[in-house]
């Protein structure tokens, strides 16, 4: 496998567009598709494996903590080592770790295996993370968030189609199916093979002239981050409501099916990932500190509305909060990038990992609280979470206009 640079004649791209690597951005979209089916496969086998293994929340939530804590861990500091040496062939090992830990969840026989199973993919994740960005910010040949949205993508749609595989065969044919999507990893680490094949060589082309010189006062850009950070974390957080317990909320409050409460998790899943192709496009022509702010001030009447409506408005907004909260994650990706040149890793390390990590925890507590109040008043507490996107006024304005 070879992939060609494309070169792009519209008057109105920048010039180092032209060299925008598509057929990279594809492959690497492609490969974080099949790595978070895997871990959406997780999430959306959750009422099975309740069933089969006596579960209660909390299990539950301890489940999700044990995939995001170990993904929240490994990935900054991953993202940090590779930072100071890249090790873009290093993708494929982390495949094949996801490819480990989905085996042992089809087979676990214990609770104690799904949770080794958990850390498996977590750590699949936290080495997969910070190289691919890496990868995704070297093609972009200056599309930074066409680029980021495109490998979020993958992502965003991997996370989607995980409910509907487990509705349609995970459910009919029994824990044991979980193995088959093993085939999916292991096509996916002989791509990224060839993608760290390609990436070392970018890499090395373009180390000499690497920006990395913090181009605002040091203070300003720990404050940007931590903000950045933080937007990331609330976001995360409802979130993880959504996939690891509105399954369990729409079964509740609307009778419905195992299946058809996958598939309510599945138009939320859908909205993210239109959302995060979305962000990522209009922030490279409006500048990502306005998608963040639309996202923000546009889903909070949607997330209060959520647990006070009927199932066919429940659905809709589901698509609708989806598709408007993941729209700022490029952007926020991106901006963070531009505020610390050079520190690719580091940046996907953190957002990519801490915040999903704390994310993780959250879900954890969020189980707690389910158990003893009842899942209404997890989405409750969760659906006035956006407000804290307000800190978005404290981001420095020359920065976005620069990334």
């Amino acid at each position: 496998m070879r992939f060609i640079p494309t070169r792009h004649s519209g008057p109105a791209v920048p010039q180092a567009a032209a060299l925008t690597s598509w057929g990279v951005l594809v492959a690497i979209s492609l490969c974080h598709m099949v790595n978070d089916v895997m871990q959406s496969m997780l999430a959306a086998i959750y009422p099975l494996l309740q069933v089969e293994f006596a579960l209660s929340y909390t299990q539950i939530g301890i489940m999700t903590f044990a995939f995001q804590v170990t993904a929240s861990l490994l990935q900054p500091l991953i993202g940090m080592a590779t930072d100071r040496h890249p090790q873009p062939r290093s993708l494929p090992f982390g495949m094949m770790s996801t490819l480990t830990g989905v085996v042992l969840l089809a087979f676990a026989q214990r609770y104690e295996m799904l949770l080794a199973g958990a850390m498996l993919i977590g750590i699949g994740s936290a080495v997969f993370h910070p190289e691919s960005s890496r990868v995704a910010r070297l093609a972009s040949g200056g599309r930074f968030g066409t680029a980021q949205s495109l490998f979020q993508l993958g992502g965003n749609g991997g996370q989607a189609m995980g409910p509907l595989l487990a509705a349609f065969i995970v459910v009919p044919l029994g824990r044991p199916a979980v193995a088959w999507f093993a085939v999916a990893a292991a096509l996916g680490a002989a791509i990224l093979w060839q993608v760290g094949t390609w990436a070392e060589e970018r890499r090395r082309a373009s180390a000499a002239t690497a920006d990395r010189t913090l181009h605002l006062p040091r203070k300003t850009v720990i404050r940007a981050i931590a903000v950045l950070a933080l937007l990331v974390f609330t976001k995360n957080i409802y979130s993880a409501s959504m996939t690891s317990y509105f399954t369990f909320f729409t079964i509740d409050k609307f009778g419905l099916s195992t299946q058809g409460a996958q598939i309510m998790l599945f138009l939320f899943l859908a909205g993210m990932a239109g959302g995060v192709m979305l962000g990522g496009v209009i922030g490279d022509r409006v500048g990502p500190l306005t998608v963040i702010w639309v996202s923000i001030l546009g889903v909070l009447p949607l997330t209060l509305a959520l647990p006070h409506v009927g199932l066919v408005p429940t659905g809709i907004l589901a698509v609708m909060i989806g598709l408007i909260l993941a729209s700022a994650f490029p952007a926020i990706v991106v901006f963070a990038q531009e505020l610390v040149p050079g520190r690719t890793g580091m940046i996907a390390g953190l957002f990519f990992g801490f915040s999903f990590g704390m994310g993780g925890i959250a879900a954890a507590a969020l189980g707690v609280l389910a158990d003893s109040r009842g899942l209404e008043a997890v989405f409750l507490i969760c659906s006035v979470l956006p407000v804290l996107g307000l800190l978005t006024v404290l981001l420095p304005r020359g920065a976005a206009q620069r990334a």
